[in-house]
This record gives C-alpha cells, sequence and structure tokens, in this order.
C-alpha cells in the first residue's frame, strides 16, 4: 500500500475567505430558489389544467420585483355590493302571475256577514271593518307537465251530392312523430343549454309517468337539426356579412369508435355584435365543428368573410390576414390571460410584476367601460386622448422589462406575447368598431362539464348547428325554448327563400320582454 493522503491544511479563518464562502452560498441558493419557483408555477399550472382554479397560493419570483416601480395608480373598478346591502332590489319579478291568498283573523264564529264570513270582533263582539292590509310576496314553483294534444278532424258529408269533406291534416316538424314543437325545444334547450344529457332527460321525464327511451330522443335532436339546417346557414351567411368579427375555438372531447377512449376535436365560434359600438343591427353567433385544429378550417368558413377579425394568437388565423382578406385585431382578453396566471403564481401579491401588468390592463378596460355603446367617432376620441398614454406607457414599461428577466421565464413570454403583437393589440384605439376586448360565450365550457363528451362527428355538427341558435336568441334577449318552439312550429310549412324571417330578430317582438325580464339561461 502507499502512502496514505493528508487532506491539504484549511485556509485561515480570514474575512477575505469567510466572504468568498458567503457569496459562493448565495449564488448556489439563488439558483436553488429560481428551481423550486419554476417547478411551483410548473405544478401550479398542472394542477389547474386538470382541476381548475386553484386555491393554493404558491410563493413564486422570477426576478427581484422590488427592485422595479411600483405604478402609482390603483385598479380602475367597482366593489362588487355585499349580498345583504339595502341598495340591491330583491323584489320578486312583475311579469310572474300573482295568486292571493287572504289570511282573515279568528273572528266570533256566531256573528257572520250576509256572505257567511265572521264578521264579529272577538273582545267585545263589535263589527270588524278593514283600515289597511300587510302584503307579502313568496316564490313558489309549479313544475312542468305533460299534456297530449288531440288532432280532432271531423268528416263531412253533403246532404245533396254525398261529397265528403275533411281538413288537411295538422302540420308536425317531424313527419309522423309523436313529439310536438314545445316538446322538440324543450329536449333541445334542456342538452344544449342547460347541458343535460338525454339519459338525464329520460329520468327525469319517467319521474312524471312518461317513458322516453333516450334513442327516441336522440332521433329528434337528429330530425330537429336537418329541419333547421337553412335556418342555420342563413344565420352564417348574415355573421359572416359583418365588418367586424369575433372568432374562438374551444376543444371538445369526441368519442373515437371502437377504442373505448375519446380524441380532441374542436368548435368554432364567430360572433358578430357591435352593440359596444353603438349600432343597432342584432348580434349572431354562428358555431363550426371540425375534427382537429387545423389552419384549413378558419380559412375555409371565412372564404367570404372581409373585414377585421379579432381573435387570440392562433397561427391558424396567419394566411387570412396575410393574404389581405382579413384585419388582425388582437384581444387584450388574451394577452392579460399569462399575466393573470403569473399573478396566481405568486399567491396574489399587489407588490409584483403580474399585479402591477393587470392594474395597467384594469385602467384600459375603465375607458372602454365609459364609452360602451357611443357612437365610432366618440369611441375613437376618447381611446386616442384617454387610452392613447395608457398604451404608450405600458409599451415604455414592458420595454423596460425585457432586459431585465430570463429569456426563458414565463414572465418573458407574458411580456413578448404582448410586445409582438403590439400592433394588433393597438388597433382599436383609431378604430371605433373594434372593442379592446370580447366577452366570451362559456356555454360550451360548461357542457363539457357535464355530458363529458360528444359520441360522434355527426353530434357535434348538431351540436355546433344548435348552439349556434341558443346563443343568438340568448344574445338578442330572447328565451331559447320560447324561440325554438316558435321556430320548430312553423319552418316545416315556411317557404325556404324566406328563412330569414325565422332569424331570433325577425321572429317577432312576442317573446321579447323587458331588461329586467330577460330570463335567457
Amino acid at each position: 500500500m502507499g502512502p496514505v493522503s493528508t487532506p491539504p491544511p484549511a485556509e485561515p479563518h480570514t474575512v477575505e475567505g469567510l466572504l468568498r464562502v458567503i457569496e459562493v452560498r448565495d449564488g448556489e441558493l439563488a439558483v436553488l430558489r429560481l428551481m423550486v419557483d419554476k417547478l411551483k408555477l410548473q405544478l401550479l399550472r398542472r394542477v389547474r389544467s386538470q382541476f381548475g382554479s386553484s386555491s393554493e397560493q404558491l410563493q413564486a419570483s422570477l426576478i427581484d420585483e422590488q427592485a422595479l416601480p411600483v405604478p402609482t395608480f390603483k385598479p380602475v373598478g367597482t366593489k362588487a355590493e355585499a349580498a345583504n346591502a339595502s341598495t340591491i332590489d330583491r323584489s320578486l319579478p312583475a311579469h310572474l302571475p300573482r295568486e292571493a291568498q287572504v289570511h282573515r283573523p279568528e273572528t266570533n264564529a256566531a256573528r257572520h256577514n250576509a256572505a257567511g264570513q265572521p264578521c264579529g270582533c272577538t273582545a267585545c263582539g263589535g263589527r270588524l271593518r278593514q283600515i289597511g292590509q300587510d302584503v307579502s310576496e313568496q316564490l313558489e314553483y309549479v313544475p312542468a307537465c305533460f299534456k297530449v294534444i288531440r288532432h280532432v278532424r271531423p268528416k263531412l258529408a253533403c246532404v245533396r251530392c254525398q261529397s265528403i269533406f275533411q281538413a288537411d291534416a295538422a302540420s308536425r316538424p317531424i313527419a309522423r312523430g309523436l313529439a310536438a314543437a314545445g316538446l322538440l325545444a324543450h329536449v333541445l334547450v334542456a342538452k344544449y343549454c342547460d347541458h343535460l344529457p338525454l339519459y338525464r332527460q329520460s329520468g327525469i321525464y319517467a319521474r312524471s309517468g312518461v317513458q322516453i327511451d333516450r334513442s327516441t330522443m336522440a332521433g329528434w335532436v337528429d330530425h330537429s337539426e336537418r329541419l333547421l339546417a337553412p335556418l342555420v346557414a342563413a344565420l352564417g351567411r348574415y355573421t359572416l356579412a359583418a365588418a367586424k368579427l369575433h372568432g374562438d375555438d374551444t376543444p371538445v372531447p369526441v368519442l373515437a369508435p371502437g377504442q373505448g377512449k375519446t380524441r380532441t376535436a374542436r368548435l368554432w365560434v364567430y360572433v358578430r355584435d357591435d352593440r359596444p359600438a353603438g349600432a343597432g343591427e342584432p348580434p349572431a353567433a354562428w358555431y363550426q365543428y371540425t375534427t382537429d385544429r387545423k389552419g384549413e378550417h378558419p380559412q375555409r368558413h371565412l372564404r367570404h368573410f372581409q373585414g377585421v377579425l379579432q381573435a387570440d394568437a392562433y397561427g391558424g388565423w396567419g394566411k387570412l390576414y396575410d393574404s389581405g382578406q382579413g384585419t388582425e385585431a388582437a384581444c387584450w382578453a388574451h394577452a392579460r390571460r399569462p399575466w393573470w396566471g403569473l399573478y396566481l403564481s405568486t399567491g396574489k401579491a399587489e407588490d409584483s410584476i403580474a399585479a402591477q401588468a393587470l392594474q395597467r390592463i384594469a385602467a384600459l378596460y375603465a375607458v372602454e367601460k365609459e364609452i360602451r355603446g357611443q357612437p365610432l367617432d366618440v369611441r375613437r376620441a376618447h381611446r386616442q386622448a384617454r387610452a392613447g398614454p395608457l398604451l404608450e406607457e405600458l409599451h415604455a414599461w414592458l420595454s423596460r422589462l425585457v432586459g431585465r428577466v430570463s429569456a426563458k421565464s414565463d414572465l418573458a413570454r407574458a411580456i413578448g406575447y404582448t410586445l409582438t403583437r403590439w400592433q394588433a393589440l393597438t388597433r382599436y384605439r383609431d378604430d371605433g368598431r373594434i372593442n379592446a376586448a370580447e366577452r366570451a360565450l362559456r356555454g360550451i365550457a360548461l357542457g363539457r362539464g357535464n355530458y363529458l363528451f360528444m359520441g360522434s362527428d355527426a353530434g357535434g355538427e348538431r351540436a355546433a348547428a344548435i348552439y349556434s341558435l341558443v346563443q343568438t336568441a340568448k344574445l338578442n334577449g330572447l328565451d331559447p325554448e320560447v324561440y325554438l318552439r316558435e321556430v320548430l312550429g312553423r319552418i316545416a310549412d315556411h317557404p325556404i327563400c324566406r328563412i330569414e324571417e325565422l332569424l331570433p330578430w325577425n321572429i317577432g317582438t312576442r317573446e321579447v320582454v323587458g331588461d329586467k325580464q330577460r330570463r335567457a339561461a
């Protein structure tokens, strides 16, 4: 064996040596903290993608945020009133029918008036007279019920020539079908608006003593969609005739035949709604179903569209912009999302970079709230005077941050999303038609949580058609079930050359109620 080596003598504990040790350890600690912050952020995103918004408050800080300036303005917005606030109107809707129940005090049974009612005083036996009344209201629910409509057609014979006369058979939405227009409308709205699968509806109807098999209702839905197809096509033509559209898509699971699992398809929605710009044209929403998210689908949907398209950063829109067919207008709601995710990851720290970005975007929203519904020239003037300086400050602030953060960090990606789309995000400042942010339609996401998946591609196309009519009815302040009942009762005999007469804003004003009475789900 060779000689045993001995470790070199330790350096003397000098001040310089200790400072170098502390510096090295501080560097290692900073690296470890960054790794922990990155892992926490990845965990939070995974939890939110699987289970929704997480209640955990994960602390993460990707850069030294205390060294950066905090804006002096506060988030603009009105605080929501408490549920027990005295300013909230809790009176029951005036359009509901009233059933009066008069409660009289117990009186002397020995004394009655001419109507046989007790009228004596229990204290002295004297006559009682009304001096006032107290009224209180209680909301009651009367369950829906089925009824059978009997179509009776008497046969009439002439007593002289023996000719026989009989009225024509009443038209039905489905030839020789048992379901009337009201029942068909209820099944459609329950499935596509209230998100009740057909098997659940079958169980609900069974409690009323009516047995309707799920396959029977599936046939009703299929026949109704084919009957409504010309109306959906007319709705699509009206939507694409707009000068500005909002486009978006959402994933929907579809059952893969023979595989026992689902695959991901897409529902695309194109919304025409110029009410924030003071326009009088009715709003509309047109849905389309595709088996995947290839860019060829929106290009096919919008092949006849010419105008401003407001959408997210999906690359499939690029060819529409490059061809000059559509003008890109980015949405601040999409630019805000990565900042909101970072804000949650910091435990909603009010001095974080994400909080500062959200405050600046909230100031832009506040300007939009004040000019909502104003004419185009008024909107443009207010935006240029008030939102213009805010946008310039935001751009300068983000530009200063670029060189101070890691290029691979989530903060850098949030900054890059905004800066790379800055021209499209600020186009609304000089164009009164464009909205800073569009309101998302949440009906599809709610449905995914109830029926879990669609049964087939044909079911996805049916869903897109019914969603188009249901959401458009809701945008126009109509009860979707009342609207579909009216349409299904008329469309079988309606001339197809005048199909536009059955669109929600043309069907008539009978279904339209006041703002306080609108109960679209």
